[in-house]
């Protein structure tokens, strides 16, 4: 193998890691429109009250996720600041915001709305930084 080669690979090799590593553990996986977390399609992200916080676990799995899909987190992503990572039933990794599993609401038609807050006797909630 050619010292240029060698070179090539090991670059190669660094820029990967790098990248993996601005993902999971430097840019955060939401932002903050109208007092709401938001995820990177500025759809707004809910809570759910039968989530308990911190445990590292979704109560929203099935046909409850289909209904309010997960914020869901690269497999490589750990956790930064407020944020942290929850292994759902099905394996796949979720970000939640102070323990609690993020999701958005099916019914939100476009940036900005909010009709899922209060929905099922109050236990869905807009998430708030």
């Amino acid at each position: 193998m050619t010292r240029l080669a060698s070179l090539s690979i090991l670059a190669s090799a660094l820029l990967a890691a790098c990248s993996t590593a601005y993902v999971g553990q430097t840019k955060s996986p939401a932002t903050t429109l109208n007092g709401a977390l938001v995820g990177p399609s500025q759809m707004t992200l809910y809570v759910f009250d039968k989530d308990a916080a911190g445990s590292g676990k979704s109560v929203c799995n099935g046909g409850c996720a289909t209904n309010w899909p997960p914020l869901m987190a690269p497999a490589a992503a750990s956790a930064i600041g407020d944020w942290s990572v929850v292994t759902r039933d099905d394996g796949a990794k979720q970000w939640a915001y102070k323990g609690h599993p993020l999701y958005y609401w099916s019914k939100d038609a476009k940036p900005g709305d909010k009709t899922g807050d209060g929905f099922l006797n109050n236990a869905w909630h807009v998430a708030k930084p």
